[in-house]
């Protein structure tokens, strides 16, 4: 129950930021965003219709097919948000807060990113694109990104035919800045990276990956292979998830130890339990600090030192 409510409260936050980038940015101004929503503000400036209507009536086919295609958890969720979206917009009364374009182009994907970012987190939608994206991957094996993609590129084709090539110039930038801020919101601030890495001193590696940059690591072994040094018998194979903070540092160390260590380098878009530094909290802040390493490396030394005298000394 206590996260049911955490969830309702989340996606309430997310529909009021969605709805101020919609009426303190974008609308006032004629600038669009990608998917359903774009859709619904080009009608809008097309035929003089409220937009918050438009928003429910081109939402319904997109959640017909959230019926089929989501669970029901979901979908009524969904729902839910898309009505709350719509009811803020007609009763919320903003004045643009600039009239500088460009201002408008970022802010306005700024606020609208974050909150269908803090909505899809919570498992709900605020924009039918995503759930039209699901549906033809699942049905034809096109990825959801290139059906959003081509649903954008008509939508703003359109934009530069009915109204102006300027504001459909300006409506993919709001949708650039919409979509990072989305991408931010739902994996944080921090990225990870994955490494694979095979080398001749792989034990000596992970001992410095653990000590110096402080990352987890799994070893598997790798029964035989073929490169530039001929053919390769069993060997330690070892596989870590590190930030992308620490990525330059990794690699230093990783040449001291041995230049000619083979390493795949991956992105990583989800993380779930093991060891992983968190930078953006205090205590990650401090494991930044070389000094610290030392520091704490020197306190170690002490107290193994005072323990062999006492030892000595009974």
């Amino acid at each position: 129950m206590k996260q049911l409510i955490s969830e309702i409260f989340q996606i309430f936050i997310g529909i009021v930021l969605a709805s101020l980038g919609l009426k303190m940015f974008l609308l006032p101004n004629g600038f669009l965003d990608g998917g359903v929503t774009g859709i619904a503000i080009l009608l809008s400036e097309l035929f003089d219709i409220k937009m918050s209507i438009l928003l429910l009536i081109v939402s319904i086919p997109f959640l017909i097919l959230a019926w089929f295609t989501l669970t029901k958890r979901i979908f009524i969720k969904s729902i839910l948000s898309i009505i709350g979206l719509a009811t803020f917009i007609y009763f919320e009364n903003f004045t643009a807060v600039t009239d500088d374009k460009l201002l408008i182009a970022i802010f306005g994907g700024l606020f609208l990113g974050a909150g269908i970012g803090i909505t899809i987190k919570n498992g709900a939608v605020l924009d039918g694109s995503e759930i039209l994206g699901i549906f033809i991957n699942e049905r034809l094996g096109i990825s959801i990104g290139k059906v959003i993609l081509g649903f954008n590129a008509i939508l703003f084709g359109a934009t530069a035919l009915l109204l102006s090539v300027e504001v459909a110039m300006y409506s993919i930038l709001t949708f650039l800045v919409t979509a990072k801020i989305i991408d931010l919101m739902i994996e944080g601030f921090e990225d990870y990276v994955g490494l694979m890495i095979v080398s001749e001193h792989s034990a000596e590696i992970e001992e410095k990956l653990n000590k110096i940059i402080g990352a987890g690591t799994t070893s598997y072994k790798g029964a035989r292979g073929y490169g530039k040094r001929g053919i390769q018998e069993e060997k330690d194979i070892i596989h870590t998830v590190i930030n992308r903070i620490d990525i330059r540092r990794t690699y230093n160390l990783i040449d001291k130890i041995d230049k000619k260590a083979f390493i795949i380098e991956f992105d990583v878009n989800r993380i779930q339990g093991g060891i992983l530094t968190k930078y953006l909290t205090k205590e990650g802040i401090k494991k930044l600090s070389p000094a610290l390493i030392r520091s704490q490396d020197s306190n170690k030394e002490k107290v193994v030192k005072g323990t062999k005298k006492a030892t000595s000394k009974k």
